[in-house]
């Protein structure tokens, strides 16, 4: 069931790719936005939704569906569509190539503190590039079984992170940021949180944190970085969520997660 799960996932991300693509040659229309001034929402993240959320009732009636840019619909199968219509939609409206559309499903609620993620696909139209996963069964990229890395020592590291939308918690994630880069090798930020977990599971990164992310930001990815041999995680052994998400070979994400805590990434600034 996984691997029909995962299929119709990779289906229908391409599809909304496409769109998301062809909309980016046309030109991109910022529709409105949320929690601040720079936290955009363009009519491409609202049409790749519809378009996700409509193939997704056609195919699994009975299926939950908790996305970003719309309401939630409640599920009597057991199973919800997490959906990221496009995730690094920054990027995305300044025609950087690193954005991508994300769909995972979960069994239980639609809470990454007790889900169990059972199939994912993240896809970058822009670089022709599909991440896919199903529960045990391994990571692929483009049908090519990925691996995170591993045996990388703390200092040899090269991390990936984001910041929040918010001016305060950018300000705090700075700090972290300086307190953590002696430490290790270097640190990106590149706008994308479900590519930088594939990035992870594919060996362009060795570990990945942030704090403060949204459900959709990270169920894809989350998976597809297990699959491929990384932990991800929250702090203290808790689920990755938005209190943290860390992800890194479980030898690294034991070092990172004691880097990380002696850096403050359990202030209360982030609530």
């Amino acid at each position: 069931m996984t691997r029909e799960l995962q299929d119709l996932a990779t289906e229908i991300a391409l599809k909304a790719g496409e769109l998301i693509l062809r909309r980016r040659t046309e030109g991109v229309t910022v529709a409105s936005t949320k929690s601040s001034a720079e936290d955009v929402v363009t009519l491409a993240d609202h049409e790749s939704e519809a378009l996700i959320r409509g193939l997704l009732a056609d195919a699994r009636p009975d299926d939950g569906f908790f996305g970003e840019e719309s309401a939630a619909s409640s599920s009597t199968s057991g199973l919800t569509w997490v959906v990221d219509p496009i995730d690094g939609t920054v990027n995305y409206l300044y025609d950087i190539p690193n954005y991508a559309v994300s769909i995972a499903v979960v069994e239980g609620e639609p809470d990454p503190h007790t889900w169990k993620a059972l199939a994912a696909t993240v896809t970058n139209p822009a670089a022709g590039e599909t991440f896919s996963a199903a529960l045990g069964e391994g990571a692929t990229l483009n049908g090519r079984t990925i691996r995170a890395n591993s045996g990388v020592p703390a200092s040899l590291a090269l991390l990936g992170t984001g910041f929040a939308y918010n001016a305060d918690r950018r300000i705090w994630q700075a700090g972290i940021v300086q307190h953590l880069i002696g430490e290790v090798r270097d640190i990106r930020r590149m706008g994308s949180a479900e590519l930088d977990l594939c990035s992870v599971a594919c060996g362009r990164l060795d570990g990945y944190y942030e704090r403060g992310l949204n459900p959709w930001d990270h169920a894809a990815g989350a998976l597809i970085a297990q699959e491929a041999g990384a932990r991800v995680a929250g702090l203290h052994g808790a689920a990755a969520s938005a209190d943290f998400t860390l992800a890194a070979d479980p030898v690294l994400f034991d070092v990172l997660h004691d880097l990380l805590i002696d850096a403050g990434a359990e202030a209360s600034i982030l609530g």
